[in-house]
């Protein structure tokens, strides 16, 4: 059954928003005040609608620039004008804070896509009469939409498609699912496969030789070398890292740069900084060159390749990077009590354990990174209820064409 909609706004995950009946229905790659015919969508939620067709579109819609727009999941939103689209994101932080009841000043948005997105997760499947299928996830479904090009990737990321798809021509035979992730670095891609379990000594042979044809720096499969021509590296501050594989990276590098000026800034004159969920250490090794660092992070490798970067680089202050898991074992008062400010960084879950320690610290300076509005305006509460005052939240735009927007934030004693 085809119903006529108007649309009323566009919500937190970039749909478009009809107000009917009471009740919410969400129709995606609209905007505000459009008027579209929909369908209900198969095997969604049941107030979840499918585009049919624009009747009256929004003075505000452009044309995608990407062929995939709107069967592709990667992107929600390149429909919009570009100042309307940066005021709804940044309103996206203003709501939720308000929501939570934090009362304090949202600096404008900072746009830091730069020259595209440096690691991708691509996926391969067998589709249809056993067709290899190599793209990413289609729009709220497990289905993969084939890929042979991306227009937000960064200049770094060129061949991946196609070195993606070569890697997956000879595994998707084993009749598993595959990821494979890609990262651009300094020495070439560095290509990290899952998916595939144990394989024969042959065909890890015909992959080391597709790795080596389309020259990537390093392959790997479920984190076990399979080929490495040149020691993937990434440089931050004046340290060059050397990732391991499938490592957590910013999405875009003018995104790193970005969280981490930011992060120095607030750190100011502090002599020793604490760094929570330092992963490879883009915050720990620039605020080095003037401070020193206690880093920790739970993944054991990316904190043995910080301290391999620590060791090779030299005019750092003194940097300690140890391996803890700071959901279970968060530092605790005592611990706190040696640091001059305290920068962390958590994943989308947030931090609540360590914020809560935080909250009953004296520690005079905060500094919270966030990817998740949501827990971290729940972090941000038990700082706040702790004592600290909030000076502002600054929100970051490197998932250009997403809901997704981080945000760093100060707090102080």
């Amino acid at each position: 059954m085809v119903e006529r909609l108007v649309i009323d706004h566009v919500g937190h995950h970039g749909d478009g928003i009809a107000l009917t009946d009471g009740r919410n229905l969400f129709v995606p790659y609209t905007l505000g005040g459009e008027t579209v015919d929909v369908a209900a969508a198969p095997g969604h939620h049941p107030d979840r609608r499918q585009l049919l067709r624009i009747e009256q579109a929004s003075a505000e819609r452009i044309e995608p620039f990407c062929q995939h727009f709107g069967t592709c999941g990667g992107c929600a939103i390149q429909h919009w004008e570009t100042e309307r689209y940066r005021a709804w994101k940044h309103d996206l932080v203003t709501a939720t804070l308000a929501q939570a009841k934090i009362d304090c000043e949202v600096f404008p948005l900072i746009d830091a896509h730069g020259d595209g997105r440096r690691r991708m997760t691509l996926h391969a499947r067998k589709g249809t009469h056993d067709v290899l299928k190599v793209g990413f996830a289609a729009a709220q479904s497990h289905d993969v939409v084939p890929i042979d090009r991306c227009p937000i990737l960064a200049p770094g990321l060129n061949g991946a498609l196609e070195a993606a798809w070569a890697l997956a021509e000879p595994l998707i035979a084993i009749g598993k699912p595959l990821d494979i992730q890609v990262t651009a670095t300094d020495g070439g891609l560095d290509v990290d496969v899952r998916g595939s379990g144990p394989l024969p000594a042959a065909l890890i042979a015909a992959l080391s030789q597709t790795a080596a044809k389309h020259a990537l720096a390093r392959l790997t499969r479920h984190g076990e070398l399979v080929l490495m021509r040149q020691a993937p590296g990434v440089t931050m501050g004046k340290a060059r890292v050397i990732l391991p594989p499938g490592a957590f990276l910013q999405a875009t590098v003018a995104g790193e740069e970005t969280l981490a000026a930011l992060v120095s800034k607030y750190c100011g004159r502090a002599k020793h900084i604490a760094d929570l969920f330092c992963g490879v250490g883009p915050f720990a090794l620039r605020l080095a060159e003037k401070s020193r660092v206690s880093a920790y992070d739970s993944d054991a490798d990316a904190i043995g390749s910080l301290q391999k970067a620590i060791a090779s680089t030299p005019g750092l202050k003194p940097v300690k990077a140890e391996t803890r898991d700071l959901f279970r074992r968060p530092l605790v008062v005592e611990e706190l009590r040696d640091f001059d400010a305290v920068v962390f960084d958590p994943p989308r879950q947030g931090a609540q354990a360590q914020a809560e320690r935080l909250a009953a610290s004296k520690v005079p300076v905060v500094i919270a990174v966030s990817c998740n509005v949501a827990t971290f305006s729940r972090d941000a509460r038990s700082l706040i209820d702790g004592g600290y005052k909030i000076e502002g939240v600054t929100p970051v735009d490197q998932f250009r064409h997403t809901p997704h927007v981080e945000l760093v934030a100060r707090f102080t004693r």
